[in-house]
């Protein structure tokens, strides 16, 4: 999941590569980027690679992370970081095939740099199908749209999440201490429904989305990144200490909710928006196939260790988000409210994607004294209606699985190996390299289509109640 899929520059600028490789379209993920030469623009603002690395890392820390021991649940002790590490692989490989297809694209095309959604546009235009390459228009399409649902759809994941967190600290308040090492069970003080608290969130969100420009924003982000660090370190520091006996965990969870884990884990790994950007703004682009290679290694192995860790200390207890699983003590209470921040700015940055495709729209089709104010009419429509789907929906862990396997999926998996046979069908392709492609989508939409039944089916008919426990340990 992404908190940074943005380029710091211009509208319509998410999802671009600024490259014009030299390659040979057959060639697999470790030729992706040329060895010829790039054609730049703002060459002064490039960033080198271990700026990319940082953000490539960032970008993909954020709400997902923290459902992973929700997801590991859901999955078995032993199938949860196996199935983790399968996905990894699967999504990097797909990030590597649209950069691939990009880089094809801006070649035979003469183009500076086309973005996920031109990909997908020109690759159908490539296509044997003549019905295909008619409808070609119809591939930025969709890739909008899914990048609107993606996008939209984590809002409503921060909405759920501050409202959750910000819940349990205050109804914990009068019994929070500093002794944060006593097995004890804190009665929470009711105070209201999460729903009012997300309905509390929603004027500070709309004036937060008010501000426009991404430079602007840049300040927010940088804050999100410090205090989302700062208490990743301390949960880490916490989970690792004193594992109670993980022989009562299931080595494998019951299949019917293994696709609830399936829609958290992709969601958490639909990184594939910021891939292109990313490259565009490298200085020796060259060097990004093994940056995106290092940073998803890290990203997976990040994933697995807290998915595993935090299952294994909190065991059957573990809930939608780690932090609401932390005691009430001082210390573990500010991990909640400065994740809790970063996550608050960082609904600024996701908005974003779906505000420059959306709102343009409507502004191009009113007069020019009236296009401020409609522009600010629709910001404030969208983050409303972010917040009324988070109320229908107020349980954390499912809008993560839903989103998950609604929309991410498709970008992250379903497109991309069907882009690469548009793409080079024609050019000749292995039947191996078909049937991996085939292969590769198929899963995906079974994850999509099966995700997204147990999703609705636990949310109408929910098997149990969320779990509200807040204790330090598994088995107190």
């Amino acid at each position: 999941m992404s908190t940074q899929r943005l380029r710091n520059e211009d509208y319509h600028d998410y999802s671009s590569t600024d490259v014009s490789p030299e390659e040979s379209p057959s060639e697999g993920l470790n030729n992706f980027s040329s060895q010829g030469s790039y054609q730049r623009f703002g060459e002064s603002n490039s960033t080198t690679w271990f700026q990319t690395l940082i953000h490539l890392l960032k970008g993909n820390i954020g709400t997902g992370l923290l459902g992973l021991p929700l997801a590991v649940k859901n999955a078995g002790i032993l199938m949860g970081p196996l199935s983790l590490l399968v996905i990894g692989l699967v999504a990097v490989h797909c990030m590597g095939i649209l950069v691939k297809c990009a880089h094809h694209f801006c070649r035979r095309l003469n183009k500076p740099f086309v973005d996920y959604g031109d990909t997908v546009m020109y690759g159908l235009e490539s296509s044997p199908s003549s019905w295909l390459r008619n409808h070609a228009h119809w591939g930025r399409h969709i890739v909008d749209f899914f990048l609107i649902v993606t996008q939209l759809g984590f809002c409503c994941v921060y909405f759920v999440f501050l409202a959750d967190n910000f819940k349990q600290v205050i109804e914990a308040a009068n019994g929070t201490t500093n002794n944060c090492h006593n097995n004890e069970t804190v009665i929470l003080t009711p105070t209201m429904d999460s729903r009012l608290y997300m309905l509390s969130f929603l004027p500070f969100l709309v004036l937060l989305v008010f501000v426009r420009n991404l430079r602007a924003l840049s300040l927010f982000s940088l804050l999100a990144n410090i205090t989302m660090l700062v208490s990743l370190v301390m949960l880490y520091q916490f989970i690792v200490q004193n594992i109670p006996d993980p022989s009562r965990l299931p080595l494998v969870a019951p299949w019917k909710t293994y696709p609830l884990f399936f829609g958290t884990a992709i969601f958490a790994f639909e990184g594939i928006g910021m891939v292109l950007p990313l490259e565009n703004k490298m200085k020796d682009p060259q060097k990004f196939p093994i940056i995106l290679y290092v940073g998803m290694a890290i990203i997976t192995a990040l994933y697995i260790s807290l998915g595993c860790l935090g299952y294994l200390q909190f065991g059957a207890n573990i809930q939608g988000s780690i932090t609401l699983n932390l005691p009430n003590c001082w210390l573990y209470q500010s991990v909640k409210l400065l994740y809790s921040i970063g996550i608050f700015f960082t609904y600024a940055l996701q908005f974003y994607v779906p505000a420059e495709i959306i709102i343009p729209f409507f502004v191009s089709r009113v007069p020019e004294h009236w296009q401020l104010v409609v522009d600010l009419f629709v910001r404030t429509m969208l983050v409303c209606v972010t917040c009324i789907l988070a109320i229908l929906i107020p349980r954390l862990d499912l809008v993560i699985s839903l989103v998950g396997s609604v929309s991410s999926s498709a970008l992250a998996l379903i497109i991309p190996p069907l882009l690469e046979i548009t793409t080079y069908y024609s050019e000749g392709m292995s039947p191996l390299t078909i049937a991996k492609d085939a292969l590769i989508s198929i899963l995906g939409f079974v994850g999509f289509v099966v995700g997204t039944y147990e999703a609705l089916y636990e949310l109408i008919q929910p098997s149990s109640a969320p779990i509200f426990i807040n204790s330090p340990s598994a088995f107190v």
